[in-house]
Formats: C-alpha cells, structure tokens, sequence
C-alpha cells in the first residue's frame, strides 16, 4: 500500500485530533492514530475508549487499506519536516516507510484490526448551531465544573435543550455558570452531560465561524460533525444536580462595575491573600467599593478602591478572587453586574451587554469573612 500526503496539511489535521491520545493508556494501540486510505482520501482516527476523533484529507493512492501508525513519532517527525509531499510505503507486515525530498524513515506500525471500533450511532436526534454558538457555549461554561472525580455529573457541561433553545450549565458547587441560546432550535425536550475533555477537544479542533455544526445524541454518546472533523464522546451517566434551587430569586442590592477595572484590582490584591482560599474582602458603600486580603500566616496584606454605582445598605462579603476573575473573563462586556443580598448568600455575577438571542448567569457562593 502506498499514498502519498502533503506533510504540512497531514500535520495541521493530526494537531486536531492528538489531544485525544492520553500519554499513558490502558492498551498500547491507543498510543497510536488508525490511518484508512480510500479513493484518493485519508481519514485519520485517534482514540482514548471514551472520545474518539476522525478528521478527512485529500491524497493521492491507488489502492485502499489501513494502518496504524505510532503517534508520537510521526507528530515529531512532521513538524521537523518542510512542507513538501511525503510518501508512505506499507508493507503487509505494517513496517512504513516515509521518503521525503531528501530523508527517509521507518517506523513499525501496527494491525488496524486491533484497534478500537467507533461508537455506532444508532438512533440519534440531531440538531445544528453555528460553530462560533457552540464554542461560545464551551467557553462560557467549562471553567466552572469540577475536578471531583467522586461527583461525576459535576464534571461536564449539562446540556438542556428544548423546541425554544439550549442551555449549558456548569457547576462545581462554589459556583454555577448557566448560559442560554434562543437561536438554536432543537428537536425535542432532552438533557444530557458532556465531559469536559471532549468539549475542550472541540474548542481546540473547530474554528471560530458561521459555519454549521450538527450534534447529533442517543442515551450514551454526543457526535458532532463540523466539515471534515467528526467527534464522537460517551456522555456522563449520572444525574445533574438541580441547580435552579441555588439560584435565588431576588438579591436586592445592586453593584455595577467595570469588568476591566475590578478584574485587574482583584487581580492585583488576590497576591496577598491566603493561597487556600484565595479570599478578597468587598466593602461596598455608596459610590465606592474597597477590595481587601490578607495572608495573616505571612503578615502579608492588600488593600484598593474603586468607583462603582452601587444600589443598596452598606455590605461587607468575600469572596474568592480566582473564581471572580474567571467570570469576569467569561462576560465580555464592559461593566458587570454583581447583584447581592447578605455576607452569606450567594451573588449573582450578570453581563450588562448582552445580545438579543443569548443570556448568560454567573452564581458565585461567598466566603466566611476573617474576623
């Protein structure tokens, strides 16, 4: 079997899908990518069990067959390789040899048949978004779920959809993110949980665009398709926590600030506080907000203030900072809403700007204050 592929093109596509190969796997087959050759056409597989990823070349061959191929070394040897054509010669004991304008290179492969069958994706229910939708979506979400491996529901994004929208919801317990689309119409009513590392996958793999992506799902696996890249993970069989009990009702106090601004003070004064509990203290008074931390076992302290329009009784509450700044960066908009009630129950985060087909909620638990 021969083909022949060009290095730079090969490499762009492997770049997307080699972040599903975990560095130490269960079987040694998983190290490598599954490449099948049909008609002038490459199709690259790569796999860890529960995500499997496939992307699509053009290429010149004769004839059809299949190999596995050593990940590591081909990804090494193709970013050190110009771009120019390259052929792959297998035999049929899957020994490849790689000839370049002035190299050659061999490297053992091994029978396709011995690695992994994808997913069948037998009764589906499918729906399409726009690439930049979906991916807003995952950045909007996934910072806030869990590394609790013990809560697994907590570790993906829940999905909610129905015939009116989608919505993506990520928690970890100390804070919720819940991000709402009215622009993407789906089938039916129905949820699911995605892990985060697929969803991180497809962050890395689709560009931001207007193209479509279809997702379709049946009761234990998500596919997305976008042009020439497939994606297909297991989804997590566990139930979501009901997370509309947290979010409370009414917090009567209201502080608008600038993202920018209060995320470089949080930034700046979370240097000194303690590095558990990363906990910055807000002192909200008329038109101005004070941010505080300490580190009481390094003597270490920090202290700023900020202009801010602020609606309510005089309040003290902390929170922690890392958590604040990753919401902030996930509002993109220019000034914020923090929306309070008292020192011990939760705030809720929102964006000022917002467009017309979506809505974003951010609920952050606040923190005991040092006495």
């Amino acid at each position: 079997m021969k083909f022949i592929a060009n290095s730079s093109l090969l490499l762009k596509q492997l770049q997307h899908i080699s972040g599903v190969i975990n560095t130490n796997t269960v079987l040694p087959i998983l190290e490598d990518f599954l490449f099948e050759i049909e008609k002038n056409k490459l199709t690259v597989v790569a796999t860890d069990l529960e995500t499997v990823m496939r992307v699509q070349l053009d290429i010149e061959a004769k004839d059809a067959g299949k190999v596995c191929i050593p990940a590591r070394i081909l990804m090494d040897s193709l970013k050190n390789i110009g771009d120019q054509p390259l052929t792959f010669t297998i035999d049929k004991n899957f020994a490849i040899e790689i000839t370049s304008d002035n190299g050659k290179y061999k490297v053992m492969g091994e029978n396709p048949d011995n690695f992994p069958k994808e997913p069948g994706a037998d009764d589906t229910t499918s729906f399409s978004m726009t690439a930049s939708a979906l991916l807003t979506a995952i950045n909007k979400t996934i910072f806030a779920t869990s590394n609790d491996d013990l809560r697994p529901a907590m570790t993906g994004v829940f999905f909610e959809l129905d015939k009116k929208g989608m919505q993506c919801v990520a928690t970890d317990a100390h804070r919720l993110v819940r991000y709402k689309r009215t622009d993407v119409k789906c089938p039916k009513t129905d949820s699911f949980i995605v892990p985060r590392k697929p969803l991180n996958l497809v962050k890395a793999a689709i560009p931001v665009s207007e193209e479509e992506v279809t997702l379709s799902y049946n009761s234990n696996h998500l596919f997305i398709r976008y042009g020439t890249t497939q994606m297909s993970c297991r989804l997590i069989d566990a139930r979501f926590p009901d997370y509309k009990v947290v979010i409370p009702a009414e917090n009567p106090y209201h502080l608008t600030v600038n993202t920018a601004d209060f995320q470089s003070a949080l930034r700046r004064v979370s240097i000194f506080s303690n590095k558990s509990t990363n906990q910055v203290a807000l002192n909200i008074s008329g038109s101005e907000l004070q941010l505080a931390a300490q580190d009481v076992d390094f003597s270490f302290e920090g202290n700023e203030r900020m202009k801010c329009q602020y609606s309510g009784e005089d309040l003290v509450i902390a929170f922690n900072a890392k958590f604040l700044i990753e919401m902030l960066g996930a509002a993109d908009s220019d000034e914020v809403n923090l929306e309070l009630s008292t020192p011990t129950k939760a705030g809720l985060l929102k964006p000022r700007d917002k467009s017309d087909n979506e809505e974003l909620l951010m609920l952050v638990m606040p923190l005991m204050l040092n006495q």
